[in-house]
């Protein structure tokens, strides 16, 4: 495989393009975000529930609520204590590993966009491709890879959405070209270097979209939570084209 970059594409076209695709697979969005939130709540609430965690922070922010702006000095040192303790270091890679564990599903998106496209049926198991043979490894591991350097820049403003958005191509090429992390990484890069604005517009317009169904229609985010992989694989379709 080898990649073209075509004459630039609109946005609107992009936009109007993921959008198909989220409409067309409306029912398979919310089983991605009942299966994903119902997972992610339970080990949530388990690892909160069997170390306190959400008691010990809860109370100290009760604390501080107490005493005011004269307290910031012992609410962080309370802070400090409950983050550092063993307790929430089980909780925080219980989540993580959760969060590791239900990445790939993320690809089945790809294979049913991919499917639409061929006008060949979709089927349920689709949205499970992510794990199929040794993918959930490679998924998986590109995840913790990616999460790991997150975490490092989490607390810089601008690092983060820098990161997201050299990144972005990585799993779609991963899946349709079998390519490395490093060459999807660099692939991205050439791609963000020439489509900027469109990644730009269509990351900020995909982000708002995934939780304000979430904060309008409450409910609705069931639908609204997976839109972020349509708008990634439009973005790709658009600029990407994959030749043999």
């Amino acid at each position: 495989m080898q990649e073209n970059y075509p004459q630039k594409p609109g946005i609107d076209f992009i936009l109007k393009q993921a959008f198909f695709y989220w409409n067309k697979t409306l029912v398979y969005q919310m089983i991605f975000s009942v299966i994903y939130l119902a997972l992610f709540s339970i080990v949530f609430l388990y690892f909160s529930g069997r170390y306190g965690i959400m008691e010990q922070l809860l109370g100290a922010v009760s604390d501080y609520l107490k005493i005011g702006p004269a307290g910031l000095e012992e609410y962080k040192s309370n802070i400090s204590t409950i983050t550092e303790s063993k307790g929430f270091q089980n909780f925080y890679l219980g989540v993580v590993g959760t969060l590791v564990f239900l990445y790939p599903l993320n690809l089945g998106f790809f294979q049913i966009f991919r499917k639409i496209d061929l006008k060949e049926s979709v089927e349920l198991r689709d949205l499970f491709a992510g794990y199929n043979g040794l993918n959930f490894f490679r998924y998986a591991s590109y995840f913790i890879f990616w999460y790991f350097l997150y975490s490092l820049i989490a607390q810089t403003l601008i690092l983060p959405i820098i990161w997201v958005m050299i990144t972005l191509f990585v799993a779609p090429l991963m899946f349709f070209q079998n390519k490395t992390i490093f060459e999807g990484i660099s692939l991205n890069w050439k791609a963000l270097k020439m489509f900027f604005i469109e990644i730009l517009v269509c990351t900020i317009v995909a982000v708002l979209f995934k939780y304000i169904g979430f904060g309008i229609f409450l409910i609705g985010g069931l639908f609204t939570f997976p839109f972020w992989n349509a708008m990634i694989y439009s973005l790709y379709k658009t600029i990407f084209t994959e030749k043999v």
